[in-house]
């Protein structure tokens, strides 16, 4: 479950300039560690500790020196990894250069239909702090998932 707050911010430019806009944000998230994954991993299979960590190991260094190499990587059941280099827009052809029109590579992932899944089935609420109204009517803090 993600769950989040609700924040408040004077929008400094822009059509709503001046104006107090709300907006969710998520309160804290829970992650899966590297020892857990793991831990996991070894009970999910007949791999041992040791196999689990130098497999994510060497699948780590693979996927570096096959970006190192321009290329994409394909992680089964996950997803892929692939090289983006955003270009500047140049006035003449000869303006065009490594140095001077092409940006920071970045890596973007793209996710298989089965991950895209799990995080469309994710929960999701919004906790609201009780009033002293709520309080008295017996009203609840936390929107249910199908109010968002």
């Amino acid at each position: 479950m993600l769950e989040f707050e609700v924040k408040s911010k004077v929008q400094p430019v822009g059509e709503r300039k001046g104006q107090t806009v709300y907006y969710a944000q998520v309160k804290s998230q829970q992650k899966l560690t590297n020892k857990m994954l793991v831990e996991r991993i070894v009970r999910e299979t007949s791999l041992s500790e040791g196999d689990v960590k130098n497999a994510l190991i060497s699948l780590s260094n693979v996927v570096c020196e096959a970006l190192q190499l321009g290329m994409s990587v394909d992680l089964a059941e996950l997803g892929n990894l692939r090289l983006s280099v955003p270009s500047k827009m140049m006035d003449t052809p000869e303006e065009v250069t490594v140095k001077d029109a092409l940006k920071n590579p970045k890596i973007v992932f793209t996710p298989k239909q089965k991950m895209r899944d799990a995080a469309n089935e994710v929960e999701l609420s919004i906790d609201r702090p009780k009033k002293a109204a709520d309080e008295e009517e017996g009203g609840t803090s936390t929107d249910s998932p199908s109010e968002i």
